[in-house]
């Protein structure tokens, strides 16, 4: 059955190369086993000989948060964006998989696009790009699932393992997916962080892509059992011995599509997955940055159910929890 047919799931494509592994993944389709580890290589190759822990990245770009596994709603993200990487340069914030019907076909084209436009399109880790979180949260079923195998996962975790653990917009605007850590004053800490391993329960990595802003003095334990609680304070002196003007970042459904936090508007979240899990009713947002750092929000909302799949047996609604 192929993806257009109403009530099918994701149908699975063999053979080519890059160009044509794009063009299979535009269309919600998933890579042969072999394809895809292909695929995972030219990735982790790339991002192992091209890319730091804190990935410089120049104006004008879209910053985009988490996309969790919905396809057909990044699609829309891409034409409410301006089109594909080849038209517009992008930052992801991470938590492309889990808990959406097509965490495979989405993390197949973000690769894909990454293969095909290096440059132009950078991945940020978020904490759902774990071994661990995935075999919870869905996106290890998936897999098990169309492939029969945990072979292909494997090698997507090994892709996570070499993203990017931030990036910086014209040396003012840091990228990340959570937040801020207690043992990390300066960025040059982030640049040293040994990012090639799974996500660590605590430390300065786990913090990264687990805290949280909030309306606290300086630091309180953060009830997500990982990452830290930051508030005002410490998100200030941060920007200022770092000399930022804003910390874009995602991890946190926002209704709205994003929200500033705390007085001085230098924290951001974007979220980037309307109506969250199929249920829960939000718009979604990205960030439009120029030369002048000012940031441009676009809003858009989910793609009506008549225009997207939903998998054979999923029914309508998300079966994942928040």
């Amino acid at each position: 059955m192929s993806v257009g047919e109403k009530g099918g799931g994701a149908t699975m494509a063999t053979g080519g190369g890059p160009d044509e592994w794009l063009e299979m993944a535009k269309k919600c389709k998933y890579l042969s086993e072999g394809d895809m580890k292909r695929l995972c290589e030219l990735v982790k190759e790339c991002l192992m000989e091209a890319e730091s822990n804190i990935q410089p990245v120049s104006t004008p770009v879209t910053v985009c948060g988490d996309i969790h596994g919905q396809f057909y709603d990044l699609m829309e993200l891409f034409q409410v964006g301006g089109g594909l990487p080849d038209k517009v340069n992008y930052v992801f914030l991470g938590d492309f998989v889990d808990r959406g019907y097509f965490s495979l076909e989405t993390f197949t084209l973000l690769m894909c696009l990454k293969a095909k436009y290096p440059d132009r399109i950078t991945l940020v880790r978020g904490n759902h790009e774990s071994r661990q979180i995935t075999q919870v949260y869905g996106f290890y079923e998936e897999c098990q699932t169309k492939y029969g195998n945990a072979s292909v996962w494997k090698s997507c975790c090994q892709v996570f393992d070499f993203l990017a653990l931030a990036a910086i917009i014209d040396g003012s605007v840091l990228c990340v997916h959570g937040g801020l850590s207690p043992e990390i004053r300066t960025l040059d800490q982030i640049r040293v962080v040994a990012r090639a391993q799974e996500i660590p329960h605590e430390g300065a990595f786990c913090d990264l892509v687990w805290s949280d802003p909030e309306d606290v003095e300086t630091w309180a334990v953060s009830p997500r059992g990982a990452g830290w609680l930051f508030g005002d304070k410490v998100a200030t002196e941060f920007n200022h011995v770092n000399g930022l003007t804003l910390i874009a970042r995602a991890h946190q459904l926002v209704n709205e599509g994003y929200k500033y936090h705390f007085k001085n508007k230098d924290v951001v979240t974007v979220w980037s997955a309307p109506n969250y899990c199929y249920r829960c009713g939000n718009v979604a947002s990205i960030m439009k940055l120029e030369p002048d750092l000012n940031p441009n929000f676009t809003i858009f909302s989910a793609v009506p159910d008549d225009q997207r799949v939903v998998p054979a047996g999923r029914g309508g609604r998300g079966e994942y929890f928040l």
